[in-house]
């Protein structure tokens, strides 16, 4: 059974920084891209970063040069590190990992 747990959201001024990790079981994260996703309210979930397997990222455009995307093989957990928050940025963060998708958490940018 595939679970996918992602934790480390919450509120945080904008300019501010979090750090969304994704921890993995019943599949192994170093043999599967993983995709960040996030869905703000009344909006379309979005795909924001992508690790592959080979450990290649690509951000959306919004992203590029703020968000980084990492994989720890030995927790079996992926991270998106997230700097210089707008508060465009306020969304529930996804992972997934083929077809498997996590719950989200909650990022909120706001003074």
């Amino acid at each position: 059974q595939v679970q996918l747990v992602e934790s480390g959201g919450g509120l945080v001024q904008p300019g501010g920084s979090l750090r969304l990790s994704c921890a993995a079981s019943g599949v192994i994260l170093s043999g599967n891209p993983m995709g960040w996703y996030r869905q703000a309210p009344g909006k379309q979930r979005e795909w924001v970063a992508t690790i592959t397997s080979g450990g290649n990222t690509n951000y959306v455009d919004s992203g590029k040069g703020r968000f980084t995307a990492s994989r720890d093989n030995a927790k079996n957990t992926g991270y998106l590190q997230m700097n210089s928050l707008k508060p465009e940025d306020t969304a529930v963060y996804y992972c997934r990992v083929i077809e498997f998708w996590g719950r989200g958490t909650q990022v909120t940018v706001s003074s």
